[in-house]
């Protein structure tokens, strides 16, 4: 682990941006955005590390916040094979680089001085006043730039050594946490760790950046990713905010499963429920967590609660509901079974036999209702093409002709007879290539039917 360090606006974000080639910390000038400690797997020549960037060491944090923010510091450090002390190299150095420097001189790790904001060879020459901080001569970089990246890993290799050498072992699942604000997804996580990984306070917007954190629960290890609280975009006060809901949704889109969390003591929104629509359009598995049980005990049982979320979520209708109490820990590992069910089922295949007898089944259920001009739709097979999420291709007279509540009639029969009751399943409506009809071989295929295929 190398943990970046160093007073507010020097530019720690863009650093951990700028090594590891991702956009992960968000960057602003505004100081103080950076509150918890925001980690990547950095690989460089078949070396691995973890690159944590942390909050602004004597950050004056408006939300009172302060305190949370350099206990992550602490954290930080405590755990560091190595620690970048990083400051700007076009201002002079302040009390508070000269702070930072007291407080690194006591860790037995080692600590390497990064001169920030040289965008010229130019402005290396005003480095020399960083000797002062006793950590010899900086590392002179534009992490905007990308200027130096390269001399600045392999100065991190030389360090790290053989301890690099080990490839970081992938995790079995990712899982995203989402919610809108204060529904409990930062104490989730901490629970999942066992540790104050990330900061959890009553105050709004305390998590802006998606943080990763890995754990390691029955011997597997998984990853679990913190959003941001979302709420409506017409409600977004700054540029934080905005780029904060940005990494929520794209943190979905990189997840195995999504756990959407909701406050069982207030009701569903309106952003829960674009939340829900969101969730859906990405054909993400999704396990619904009521969190805050404890508190409402009298007040709803499970199946009134489980009929509640059907009506004012019913395009998550298919997912299955977890009720904990993140406080306590209280159901949170049979919370991440049930997700590496749901993985589990998004990874399932069928075979075309068995495919082809659900959709048989389904037809002989319901047929689909012909146009206005009498034009009638017609299912002649389908196969399965891929998986996470399953799906399936149907063959099909007329795409155009399925209406969408007879898809969304298919879709739940092959959710109800299928191995993936509870996923998502994307169907592709194609229409049969014409060589099916004329051509070679066209009297067989003519001919072949959901039940010959079955």
């Amino acid at each position: 682990m190398v943990a970046i360090v160093g007073r507010p606006n020097v530019g720690k974000s863009s650093l951990l941006n700028c090594l590891s080639r991702q956009r992960i910390s968000i960057v602003e000038p505004t100081a103080g955005v950076t509150r918890d400690r925001v980690s990547a797997v950095v690989e460089y020549e078949d070396h691995y590390f973890e690159l944590i960037d942390t909050g602004g060491y004597g950050i004056d944090d408006h939300d009172n916040l302060t305190e949370h923010v350099e206990g992550q510091i602490q954290y930080a450090i405590a755990g560091a094979s190595l620690i970048l002390f990083v400051v700007d190299l076009l201002t002079d150095l302040t009390p508070l680089d000269a702070e930072v420097a007291r407080l690194l001189r006591s860790v037995k790790a080692p600590v390497m001085l990064v001169a920030n904001k040289a965008d010229t060879p130019a402005h290396e020459v005003q480095s020399g006043s960083t000797i002062t901080l006793g950590f010899g001569d900086p590392i002179c970089v534009s992490a905007l730039h990308g200027h130096n990246r390269r001399a600045l890993l392999e100065r991190i290799i030389e360090v790290l050594g053989d301890e690099s050498l080990e490839e970081p072992t992938a995790p079995v699942m990712k899982i995203a946490l989402v919610g809108r604000r204060n529904v409990g997804k930062s104490t989730f996580i901490n629970a999942l760790a066992g540790a104050e990984r990330v900061i959890v306070s009553e105050i709004p917007g305390t998590t802006r950046d998606s943080i990763d954190v890995r754990f390691e629960m029955a011997g597997r290890e998984f990853l679990a990713i913190d959003t941001a609280g979302l709420k409506r975009k017409s409600k977004h006060k700054d540029s934080i905010e905005y780029f904060s809901s940005h990494r929520a949704l794209a943190s979905i889109r990189r997840a195995d499963v999504v756990l959407f969390l909701v406050d069982a003591t207030t009701p569903i929104t309106e952003v829960d429920k674009k939340l829900a629509e969101y969730i859906v359009n990405e054909f993400k598995p999704c396990l619904i967590v009521v969190n805050k049980w404890d508190l409402a005990k009298g007040v709803a049982n499970a199946e009134d609660y489980a009929d509640y979320l059907a009506k004012t979520l019913p395009h998550l209708a298919y997912a299955p509901i977890a009720f904990t109490t993140a406080t306590q820990a209280r159901n949170i590992q049979s919370t991440i079974d049930a997700a590496q069910s749901l993985f589990n089922q998004a990874r399932a295949r069928v075979t075309t036999g068995e495919l082809n007898r659900a959709v048989e089944e389904a037809l002989g259920a319901r047929q689909p209702s012909s146009d206005k001009h009498g034009a009638q739709p017609k299912i002649y097979y389908a196969t399965q093409v891929s998986i996470l999420p399953p799906t399936i291709v149907l063959f099909v007279n007329n795409p155009a002709l399925m209406r969408d509540q007879y898809r969304k009639f298919v879709e739940k029969r092959l959710r109800e007879t299928l191995p993936f009751p509870e996923t998502p399943v994307r169907l592709i409506w194609r229409a049969r290539p014409q060589r099916d009809a004329t051509g070679p071989g066209s009297r067989r295929q003519s001919k072949e039917t959901l039940e010959d295929l079955s």
